[in-house]
Order: structure tokens, then C-alpha cells, then sequence
């Protein structure tokens, strides 16, 4: 994988920022063609430093839920179809793997508490799970942009 220069940093930033951002105004911002700009974007998508687009939508008059679910996994090492099969799951936004008693940190956005539940029965019966506890966020208090985060601006 290529080393990033200071473009292509700032480019991930604008894009975390904005993903709706034209490559023509990318440009503008470091200074470079929309060509250029899009060709950069191919490399970092190649290099896998992006890894795909989402869509987040909101239901008008529906307020999004999230939980937070904590897995266990029966064999650490070898968990990579549970990995996999998170990634298939549309309301799955994030998944970190930790150290630790327990093994993933899951978060989970969904418009009702149903579909919450139909997440948590499909991460249940994958096979290598062992025990899954979770817990609904009532409130966000403070939600940080991720672009921001630990860079001093």
C-alpha cells in the first residue's frame, strides 16, 4: 500500500466531511484538476483506503435507534465468518474488535426497536457466536465528527 502525501489526506478529510463532494470542487480545495482529483480517488479506493460509500437515511417523523451489542465468540482466531456476515448486515454501522473478555463491539442503527431485535437474533444464531449482551442507547449526548477526531483542529 502507497504512503499517503498531504493531498490525499486531505482529501479523505473533505470526503468524511462532505462524501457528496464534486471532484471539481475537490479540486478546487487541493488544487488540482477533477481529473486528477478522481483519478486520486480510484488509487485510494484500489489501495483500499476507501472501502465503499454509504447511505444513511433518516424516515421522516421516525427517529433512528441504536444499540450497542457486545459479542462473544467462541474461538477468537478463528472468527472471520462472523466478521463477514456483520458486514452483510445493512443496520451493522460499525464493529470494532477488541482485547479484552469479550471480542466485538457492534453498533447497530435501525428505525424500530423490531428490527434491533431481528439484528440481534441474526448475530445470535451465527455460528461461533457464544453470547451476545446489548444495550439501547436512549440518548446521544455527544456525537463528534470521526474527521476531527484527534487532529488537533
Amino acid at each position: 500500500m502507497r504512503q499517503l502525501d498531504a493531498i490525499d489526506e486531505r482529501i479523505l478529510v473533505e470526503l468524511r466531511t462532505n462524501g457528496r463532494v464534486s471532484h471539481a470542487q475537490l479540486g478546487e480545495i487541493v488544487r488540482l484538476s477533477r481529473n486528477a482529483v478522481r483519478q486520486r480517488i480510484e488509487r485510494l479506493e484500489r489501495d483500499g483506503r476507501i472501502l465503499g460509500y454509504t447511505i444513511r437515511e433518516k424516515e421522516l417523523g421516525s427517529p433512528t435507534l441504536s444499540a450497542t451489542m457486545l459479542v462473544y465468540r467462541q474461538d477468537r482466531m478463528r472468527g472471520a465468518d462472523v466478521l463477514a456476515a456483520l458486514q452483510q448486515i445493512p443496520e451493522v454501522v460499525e464493529c470494532d474488535v477488541v482485547a479484552g473478555e469479550l471480542d466485538l463491539v457492534v453498533r447497530v442503527e435501525a428505525f424500530s426497536p423490531e428490527r434491533i431485535q431481528e439484528v440481534w437474533t441474526a448475530v445470535a444464531v451465527l455460528p461461533g457466536v457464544r453470547d451476545i449482551t446489548t444495550a439501547m442507547s436512549l440518548r446521544t449526548v455527544i456525537a463528534r465528527p470521526r474527521s476531527t477526531a484527534g487532529h488537533g483542529r
